[in-house]
């Protein structure tokens, strides 16, 4: 049986690994998500503390590499001729992009 010393120490060791697993998600990355969300809804400490917001939703609900691929896909979708009609008539690709905007949905309903 563990003393209670000696559980929380148990405890705490195993927080940062839990920590480190939820957040997955590179400080580059969210900065980036953060700059863009900013310049898309007005430089101000309103617009920084809801997008900070958001991509913390963003992230709970799509695991990073999941995220960087509809990025990608959101990106190339964007692209005219035969290179983003590829994306755009890629089953693959529209479920990606579908995931990420329910994402960006949800965290637009909690955080503005």
């Amino acid at each position: 049986m563990l003393r209670p010393a000696a559980f929380l120490l148990a405890l705490a060791a195993a927080l940062p690994a839990r920590a480190a697993d939820l957040n997955d998600y590179p400080t580059s990355a969210r900065a980036d998500y953060v700059f863009g969300c900013m310049k898309a809804n007005g430089d101000s400490r309103q617009a920084l503390e809801q997008c900070s917001c958001s991509i913390d939703i963003v992230a709970s609900l799509l695991p990073y590499e999941r995220y960087v691929s509809a990025e990608t896909v959101a990106s190339m979708d964007q692209q005219v001729g035969q290179i983003g009609s590829l994306f755009r008539n890629s089953r693959l690709a529209k479920e990606a992009l579908e995931e990420l905007r329910r994402a960006q949905a949800e965290a637009q309903v909690r955080c503005f």
